[in-house]
């Protein structure tokens, strides 16, 4: 496979995301930036857009891990005390590059947690 030239991160034409139509990143800006902190907006208002389903994934993406480590972390004393602020910290780092990367019109996975998919993207 050949390496696509996105800033020399070396990613793969299967590993990286489609690229969505111009006119479906302007029309559907804002849906995939309030994606992230309502992340069935996009199911709602705009179904058919890739772009948007695909910030609704990485938003639900997000929610679920927020959850996991908030409900892991919380009944481990001590230790889990300390590192539940860390996770929520990285939660919303994630959430502001989310929000960062829709409103530029990209396409890109989030670190760690974007690889995962559960919203199928038109």
């Amino acid at each position: 496979m050949t390496p696509i030239n996105d800033d020399e991160k070396g990613y793969f034409a299967a590993d990286a995301p489609a690229p969505a139509d111009p006119a479906d990143i302007n029309q559907n800006k804002w849906i995939a930036v309030v994606s992230y902190i309502i992340f069935f907006i996009p199911l709602l208002a705009a179904k058919q857009s890739r772009f948007a389903m695909y910030h609704g994934n990485q938003g639900l993406v997000l929610l679920l891990f927020s959850i996991v480590c908030n409900i892991v972390l919380g009944f481990i004393p001590f230790i889990g005390w300390i590192l539940l602020p860390i996770a929520n910290l990285a939660t919303l780092v994630l959430v502001i590059i989310g929000i960062i990367q829709a409103a530029n019109g990209q396409i890109k996975p989030l670190p760690v947690i974007g690889s995962i998919s559960i919203i199928k993207v038109p």
